[in-house]
């Protein structure tokens, strides 16, 4: 099977926990995407009663586009699951995520969640977090600061590694849906991550960083042996 065929694996397999009249989270990326697809499918042909809150603008436009109601964090004040995809995912169901940009938003969503259902293909599973590497979005003004101050929070966490700002296809700097900047940390291994999240959520210009440490309650993961679900321990 493909790798894009992995992916939609894992997407039909999550379809499973999505029961009618839910409210979901839905996430951003290339399994996502297929998950968003085949979710629309359930609710044009099988009748399926749901309501969507996206976590990107191209979420949005594919939930529009596959006849998915939408809503927003706005007029609901919580959401009974979330499927999302992830970069890494390791065995205590740790991930990193915004490889995508949505990373804001991703995280809103989740923390609004009762439940996070994080979809993959088998080569995100890693045994530890930090060859992908991790986004950080960041404002703008003072980035100069912002980024010695990471720096510091990475010495501290005792990891090291170039920080680089993520470019958009015109060369210019990434912009997120929320108008920032993202920073991608090239650390290869992050032995700690709790401990490295703790360090990056109070550093001013920080918006927020890819370590999602205790969102996901379960993965479905897809490879070459079938899809399995993982449990978080």
């Amino acid at each position: 099977m493909s790798m894009d065929g992995l992916k939609r694996a894992a997407a039909a397999r999550a379809l499973e926990y999505v029961g009618d009249g839910m409210r979901l989270g839905l996430g951003t990326g290339s399994t996502a995407k297929h998950f968003v697809e085949l979710l629309g499918e359930r609710v044009r042909t099988g009748g399926l009663r749901v309501i969507g809150v996206p976590t990107s603008e191209e979420t949005r436009a594919d939930a529009e586009r596959c006849g998915i109601p939408l809503t927003t964090l706005d007029d609901i004040d919580r959401l009974d699951l979330t499927v999302d995809g992830a970069d890494e995912i390791d065995p205590a169901l740790s991930l990193i995520k915004g490889g995508g940009g949505a990373l804001l938003r991703e995280k809103i969503v989740a923390a609004a969640s009762d439940r996070m259902v994080v979809i993959s293909d088998d080569s995100k599973w890693v045994q530890t977090l930090g060859r992908f590497p991790l986004p950080i979005e960041v404002i703008p003004f003072g980035l100069a600061a912002t980024k010695r101050a990471i720096v510091a929070a990475f010495d501290a966490a005792g990891v090291e590694g170039e920080i680089t700002v993520r470019k958009a296809k015109d060369g210019h700097a990434f912009v997120t849906d929320g108008g920032h900047w993202i920073v991608d940390a090239h650390l290869g291994t992050i032995n700690d991550a709790e401990r490295l999240s703790w360090l990056l959520n109070p550093i001013p210009g920080v918006v927020e960083h890819g370590l999602f440490i205790g969102f996901a309650s379960a993965a479905v993961i897809a490879g070459a042996q079938g899809v399995r679900i993982v449990d978080r321990p």
